[in-house]
């Protein structure tokens, strides 16, 4: 079952103690946000295990939604069930709402509008629902909808103040309001919200209905989980884990990748057994072997870290992915020649003062395979995370490991491919 998470935005611990009133079970829920607040859901759960449902329900409604949607998403269901009958109704709409949209979207992020007025209200009744309204929950604006829900306006408390008490909502609103789309994602947001440095945002589905309310806070909070995510998602670490993330956990989400990579790295392995007779021949070739493999891996690494962020922050364009293949080719061309200079000339004199009669044949193969190398992992780099963007998935997750298993293949490959036809 599908839920995410609506309420209040977040607050800090000391936040929501200096606004609710000072009970026991208030200062209870402000020790468990600063406790559990961006932190893993299956370790926020377990947090919360021990704690009554009522104390659960007011925790998850203080959190930033999307964390308390991934929390309610693994309860146990009768616990879920529980939890859900201790909140307020407001909070359960707005998480049943929220279930129909993927993470990564505004969806994800909204959180309950308690002010919604119709536009022939008086400002006078519109004001005394708000006075019952801001005792249960942080308001940055009243929203004024029409029979089916639309939203057709957007009530400012500075004109409700300025405003004479008897005129109508409809009078002072602001028409055809800004809004999100739910399922727009949270960068492509972002980039509109730049526009207007608004504290919180109406979200809307396709036809204009208001769905929720996002805080922009809460959007650039989770935009900067999520790119803190991407160093460790290229190497096989998971999103959820923490420096806190008990060491069990850890080796959980690790080592299966850790074993993807050994499985991967046995391709490299089988390349360099395919030409093990020019090895036996040509023993410098060994001592080089990783030349050409580290100096690809960079190249590629290089080339992707530019793909990635490009991806990230939307300015990578799929009509813009071939030139930067052309510039990443050109570059290793570039700066493949300038390092097989010094390739060349390290194993010209290796291979010298080791007595091989090849030594200018090698320094020739390492020169032109460290060209071709740094070319076609420089392509690479740009590749791996494109496909697996249109592919659906996400363009960080294990990029490196994937990206430095092709780049080996393709460098020990080229190595002594060359070695093989060219030296006697």
């Amino acid at each position: 079952m599908l839920l995410t998470t609506g309420g209040l935005p977040k607050h800090g611990g000391k936040e929501y103690r200096e606004r609710m009133p000072a009970t026991l079970d208030t200062q209870r829920v402000g020790e468990l946000i600063d406790q559990i607040a961006n932190r893993p859901p299956p370790e926020a759960m377990s947090a919360l295990s021990a704690e009554g449902d009522i104390t659960v329900a007011d925790t998850l409604q203080a959190l930033n939604p999307t964390e308390s949607v991934e929390i309610l998403e693994i309860l146990p269901r009768d616990r879920r069930a529980r939890v859900l009958a201790a909140a307020a109704p407001d909070w359960v709409d707005q998480w049943m709402t929220n279930g129909a949209y993927a993470p990564g979207t505004v969806g994800r992020l909204m959180a309950p509008t308690f002010a919604r007025f119709k536009a022939d209200m008086t400002v006078a009744e519109a004001t005394e629902i708000l006075r019952t309204i801001v005792r249960k929950a942080l308001v940055s604006y009243a929203f004024v909808v029409d029979d089916e829900s639309r939203l057709i306006g957007v009530l400012a408390f500075r004109e409700m103040l300025l405003a004479n008490p008897q005129q109508r909502v409809a009078e002072i609103m602001v028409r055809e309001p800004f809004y999100l789309r739910a399922e727009t994602q949270i960068l492509e947001a972002m980039r509109e919200m730049l526009k207007w440095h608004l504290p919180a945002y109406p979200v809307c589905d396709n036809v204009g209905r208001l769905l929720g309310v996002v805080r922009g806070a809460d959007l650039f909070e989770q935009q900067a989980v999520d790119l803190s995510a991407q160093a460790g998602s290229m190497v096989g670490v998971e999103k959820e884990e923490r420096l806190a993330t008990p060491w069990m956990r850890s080796f959980q989400l690790r080592h299966p990748w850790l074993q993807a990579n050994l499985l991967t790295a046995f391709g490299a392995a089988a390349v360099v057994g395919v030409f093990q007779d020019t090895i036996d021949r040509v023993v410098a070739l060994a001592v080089f072997l990783p030349v050409p493999a580290g100096q690809s891996a960079n190249s590629g690494s290089q080339a992707m870290a530019i793909t990635v962020r490009g991806i990230t922050i939307g300015e990578l364009a799929s009509r813009r992915a071939r030139d930067l293949v052309w510039k990443e080719a050109w570059l290793g061309l570039v700066n493949g020649s300038l390092v097989a200079l010094s390739a060349g000339l390290g194993m010209l004199a290796y291979a010298t003062w080791s007595g091989s009669p090849y030594a200018v044949t090698l320094a020739a193969v390492v020169s032109i395979a460290m060209v071709g190398s740094c070319v076609l992992s420089g392509v690479c780099g740009v590749l791996v995370p494109v496909l697996l963007r249109k592919a659906g998935a996400d363009p960080a997750s294990a990029s490196s490991i994937v990206l430095t298993s092709v780049t080996d293949c393709i460098s020990i490959g080229l190595f002594l491919g060359l070695a093989a036809m060219i030296v006697p």
